[in-house]
């Protein structure tokens, strides 16, 4: 098999978060995290820090994406070149909440051990009021 074709093949861990969290999904956000990983996030009002998937996934789907609030879509998902062992994944979700709809975008900057994700920091841009309807999806 051509190395670029296997390499296309195996799934960007931060992308797979991206997708998780757009389909809040808990299972899929804690398997691509290690079992130690080192959480960083920073939100428009607070900073918040994790050691382990569950305490991240209280944190994302608990604080940053309750309950009540619906994710309408990925908008967009990107990643960059690495900065040695540290890569990017920016990504862009709509939103409906009881307030209306939002949009809200996140960098994220991580690195990896054995697949899973063992160091991220994610920088929110905060819940933003959308100019017109998220598309479908």
């Amino acid at each position: 098999m051509d190395p670029s074709t296997e390499a296309a093949a195996v799934p960007d861990e931060g992308v797979v978060f991206a997708q998780a969290l757009a389909r809040k999904d808990p299972e899929a956000l804690r398997a691509v995290l290690a079992p130690d990983v080192d959480f960083r996030g920073l939100t428009p009002r607070r900073f918040w820090e994790c050691g382990t998937p569950e305490e991240v996934v209280d944190v994302v789907f608990g604080n940053w994406f309750e309950p009540q609030e619906e994710i309408l879509a990925l908008l967009d998902v990107a990643t960059g070149e690495p900065v040695e062992d540290t890569r990017r994944v920016g990504y862009r979700l709509a939103l409906r909440t009881p307030d209306g709809l939002f949009t809200v975008e996140q960098q994220a900057y991580y690195r990896t051990e054995g697949g899973r994700i063992a160091y991220l920091r994610v920088l929110c841009s905060g819940y933003r009021p959308a100019a017109e309807p998220a598309p479908a999806g």
